[in-house]
């Protein structure tokens, strides 16, 4: 029922309803009921017809008033994601291009591209470039809450790596659907994706596994490979800028974040733990 047709509703049943009432009241009651009793019985007739019929119908209205401020909310949020991400891809992602470019001719004049420090910065600067292209991405589409599947999520992103990168991944996902809260969901995701970036850069292998499940008092999700791996903390270290992102999100989520090598895997796990 549309809105114009509720408001019409509204304004005419109780006029229709009293006009219906004094017809029948005058034209075939008048020998049984009195005038006085008449009268009485008019209003008491009007609010009846008001709780049946309007509270419904009232009802119907706010909830069609409610879906206009909700489409009127999303637009809004859209047309600012989408002024966001233009401004970012204006200035910051063509900025960091920009820089890129200047860095491999200044990597080429002083014959720094087998310099390790250097290779460092060249990564660094890649990953942030991709980092905020993927939030250009993400900010020209509102996500919809009401279809949103957390297990969906990682799947469709399992399939991304096989198609895109060429991937085996390997998922085993018993986190359920109400475990985690929409932030731990957000964030976790995050450091899931970050693990990955961090496989597919510097582990020089193809496979990963990305295994999650409940304990008792909460719940571990690990990203394995069998990739070159790391010797010592040492070695750790000088690859460690996504790693130490997820170190940082984990602790601002109160998670543990470990890395560990076991005979010939890498073994990256966040862990929570009801306290």
């Amino acid at each position: 029922m549309k809105y114009k047709q509720v408001k019409w509703l509204i304004l005419t049943i109780p006029t229709i309803t009293i006009a219906l009432w004094e017809y029948i009241r005058h034209e075939f009651l008048l020998d049984y009921i009195s005038m006085d009793i008449g009268n009485l019985l008019s209003p008491i007739l009007v609010f009846i017809v008001t709780l049946v019929f309007l509270r419904h119908l009232f009802s119907i209205l706010e909830n069609i008033q409610e879906e206009l401020r909700k489409a009127k909310t999303k637009k809004a949020a859209l047309i600012e994601r989408e002024k966001l991400a233009r401004e970012l891809h204006d200035g910051i992602a063509q900025s960091l291009f920009l820089l890129s470019v200047k860095m491999n001719k200044f990597g080429r004049k002083n014959h720094l591209e087998h310099d390790p420090d250097f290779e460092k910065i060249k990564q660094t600067l890649q990953h942030v470039h991709e980092d905020t292209r993927q939030a250009i991405t993400d900010l020209k589409y509102l996500p919809n809450e009401d279809s949103f599947s957390w297990t969906e999520t990682i799947q469709h992103y399992v399939e991304e790596l096989k198609n895109q990168h060429l991937m085996d991944v390997h998922l085993k996902w018993e986190i359920g659907e109400s475990t985690l809260s929409s932030k731990e969901k957000v964030e976790l995701f995050a450091c899931i994706k970050e693990a990955i970036f961090n496989v597919i850069k510097h582990a020089k292998t193809n496979q990963v596994w990305i295994h999650a499940i409940e304990i008792d008092n909460g719940w571990i999700c690990q990203v394995k490979d069998r990739g070159i791996g790391f010797t010592n903390k040492e070695h750790q270290s000088k690859k460690g800028y996504g790693l130490q992102i997820i170190k940082d999100r984990s602790r601002d989520m109160d998670w543990e974040f470990s890395i560990k090598k076991l005979d010939n895997e890498t073994i990256i796990e966040i862990r929570k733990e009801r306290k």
